[in-house]
C-alpha cells in the first residue's frame, strides 16, 4: 500500500492497493486501520460505510457535511469507473475554492482520501459503477452541503466531451445547491 497526494493538496491522499491477481482472480486488502493510520498524523475512526451504483453520464455532487457533524470519506471504484473532484472549501486555505480530479475505476484499485473541509463529487464514467466509501461521522440531515456542480467561480472541467457525455444526469437535490459565495454568505463553509 502506498500514498501520495492529489495535486495541490497535501490533505487528500491517493492510497495505490497493492493487488494480487492470478488465474482465478484478484485479492486486495481494501482497508487495515494499523497500515491506514501510518499515513495520517492522527487515527481516523470510520464509522459508517455507502454504497452507490450510478450509470455512466450520472454526475453526484459536490457533497460535504458542515460542522459539528463534518465528515472524512475513504472512496474506491469495485466496479466501472468515475472522475472523482474535491474542492477546498476550507475560507482560510491558500487553497480555497481550487479543486482536483482523479480517474479511478476498478482496474486501477486507488483509493481516495476526502477530509474534512472538502466538497467531494464525481461522474460516472461508465454504465454500472459502483463506488464504496466510508465516513468518520454518521449522515446528519441537518449539515447536509451541497456546493453546485458547475459553479463558474471554480470552473471544474469534469471532460464531458472526453467521456462523451453531453447532458449529466443530475438528481433535483444537487441541481438546487449552492455557489462558493452563496455558501459563504450563509456561513456554512469550513474556518
Amino acid at each position: 500500500m502506498k500514498c501520495s497526494n492529489l495535486g495541490i493538496f497535501s490533505e487528500v491522499k491517493i492510497i495505490e492497493n497493492i493487488v494480487h491477481s492470478d488465474e482465478r482472480g484478484f485479492f486486495l486488502e481494501s482497508y487495515n486501520k494499523k497500515k491506514f493510520c501510518n499515513f495520517f498524523p492522527q487515527e481516523i475512526n470510520f464509522v459508517q460505510d455507502n454504497h452507490s451504483r450510478s450509470n455512466k453520464g450520472v454526475l453526484r455532487g459536490l457533497h460535504f457535511q458542515h460542522q459539528p457533524y463534518a465528515q472524512a470519506k475513504l472512496l474506491r471504484v469495485t466496479k466501472g469507473a468515475i472522475l472523482d473532484v474535491v474542492v477546498d472549501i476550507r475560507v482560510k486555505s491558500r487553497n480555497f475554492g481550487k479543486w482536483e480530479s482523479i480517474e479511478i475505476n476498478e482496474n486501477n484499485a486507488l483509493m481516495l482520501f476526502v477530509p474534512e473541509g472538502f466538497a467531494h463529487g464525481f461522474l460516472a464514467i461508465e454504465n454500472g459503477t459502483d463506488v464504496i466509501y466510508k465516513t468518520n461521522n454518521f449522515y446528519a440531515p441537518n449539515s447536509d452541503g451541497t456546493l453546485i456542480w458547475d459553479d463558474p467561480l471554480i470552473g471544474i472541467n469534469w471532460q464531458l466531451e472526453h467521456y462523451k457525455i453531453t447532458n449529466p444526469i443530475i438528481s433535483i437535490k444537487d441541481q438546487n445547491a449552492l455557489t462558493l459565495e452563496q455558501l459563504s454568505e450563509k456561513n456554512l463553509l469550513f474556518p
